[in-house]
């Protein structure tokens, strides 16, 4: 029996995977002058980077437990296997919210069979974690296989990306007043990495062109143990699909990168690294075992 993928909207997979591979999206809050939509559904990216650039605040809020609880009693009732692989902990409290729900649902259903992840990643690297699962999933791999490359993929998943504008990190508490003044006053752009989970800066240039090379040099330095010819890269931007395309060719010419998977960054992610943002994702190791093409 096939089993069942669940995921968040925070994956920012394209709609064409999602349904392809058959996986079960629910879908992140995102507020706007305290009116809730549900991110890819009631609102969409391009609203939200429109709204942004007017000035407009948003805001975020996690998936509710009744969400979960819905989801998972649908699951629990047809007697389906579920892997739900959640959003970084350490940048919402989406996981823990799934934890308490399937403590519950279990005393009604004890025999169901659901394992929840943290994936520790975010946007394309959470969405590429989930992308090669549901791949092995559609397979027909087993639970056993499947958990063991998730571990594979937790330890080898690698994000780095950069924002066009400080403001937008420093709404969201990852920066202070001064550095955000002080970064758009030089044009410095912040690199960033997601490290065990948690948003961490790791690299402050001056101008985009700067910031291209930045990011392939972090790349090169990041896979001397990998071979990005024999993976598929992802690439997401924040309504910035000329910054995509370039930092593609660059990968392209440097790497010999022929597989890219692109995509604007959801309403949810967007709504706090703002239009503008450039990020890239892959694995600092080849496994070929659990990397299906």
């Amino acid at each position: 029996m096939t089993i069942k993928i669940l995921t968040d909207s925070g994956s920012d997979l394209p709609k064409e995977i999602i349904e392809e591979y058959g996986i079960d999206l629910l879908p992140i809050i995102v507020i706007k002058d305290d009116k809730e939509y549900l991110d890819g559904v009631t609102i969409q990216a391009q609203e939200v980077y429109d709204g942004m650039r007017r000035g407009e605040v948003f805001k975020t809020a996690q998936i509710p437990p009744n969400a979960f609880t819905d989801k998972f009693l649908e699951y629990a009732k047809s007697g389906d296997t579920v892997i739900y692989l959640a959003f970084s902990s350490e940048l919402s409290g989406t996981y823990q919210t799934s934890l308490f729900v399937r403590e519950s649902i279990l005393e009604q259903y004890p025999d169901f069979d659901l394992e929840i992840i943290d994936t520790k990643a975010a946007s394309g690297g959470f969405g590429l974690i989930v992308y090669h699962i549901a791949k092995m999933a559609k397979a027909g791999k087993s639970k056993e296989e499947i958990l063991e490359a998730v571990e594979f993929y937790k330890e080898n998943i690698q994000h780095i990306f950069t924002v066009d504008d400080m403001e937008y990190l420093y709404r969201g508490g990852r920066v202070t007043r001064t550095q955000a003044f002080l970064g758009g006053l030089l044009s410095i752009k912040p690199v960033l990495n997601v490290e065990d989970g948690r948003l961490v800066p790791i690299e402050r240039v001056r101008g985009k062109n700067k910031v291209y090379k930045t990011m392939i040099e972090l790349m090169r330095d990041r896979t001397k143990d990998a071979d990005l010819k024999e993976q598929l890269v992802v690439i997401t931007h924040g309504d910035n699909l000329e910054g995509a395309m370039k930092l593609k060719e660059m990968i392209k010419e440097e790497f010999g990168t022929e597989a890219f998977l692109i995509n604007t960054i959801g309403a949810a992610i967007g709504a706090h690294s703002g239009p503008g943002t450039l990020a890239v994702f892959f694995f600092k190791k080849n496994n070929q075992k659990y990397m299906l093409k």
